[in-house]
């Protein structure tokens, strides 16, 4: 029942901006923490951001640190990455996730960054 529809990914030159977004349902959102990973071909899945139940906190990779900001929407139970100044090596899948879930995914939403 707990569900994720990620969403918003694109094509997106370097340096550009994007942002992505993931509708949760199926829990009570705003008791959640949630994250944003993301998984490159070849590799493994990454912790790229996480933001707190209300906003208030918020966590980057350094890879992310400065380009990225993680918000929420606690009403429309969304959580969204704001992405700029991109480069090639941010393309990847991205999955959102709430923090108490082993492994419980949606489909993901494809960034690629290229010219």
């Amino acid at each position: 029942q707990v569900q994720f529809v990620e969403s918003g990914g694109g094509l997106v030159q370097p340096g550009g901006s994007l942002r992505v977004s993931c509708v949760a349902s199926g829990f009570t959102f705003s008791n959640a923490i949630m994250s944003w990973y993301r998984q490159a071909p070849g590799k493994e899945r990454e912790l790229v951001a996480t933001i707190g139940r209300t906003g208030a906190f918020t966590n980057y990779a350094d890879s992310a640190k400065g380009r990225f900001t993680i918000s929420r929407d606690n009403a429309k139970n969304t959580v969204f990455l704001q992405m700029n100044s991109l480069k090639p090596e941010d393309t990847a899948v991205y999955y959102c996730k709430r923090s108490s879930d082993q492994n419980n995914w949606g489909p993901g939403t494809q960034v690629t960054v290229s010219s």
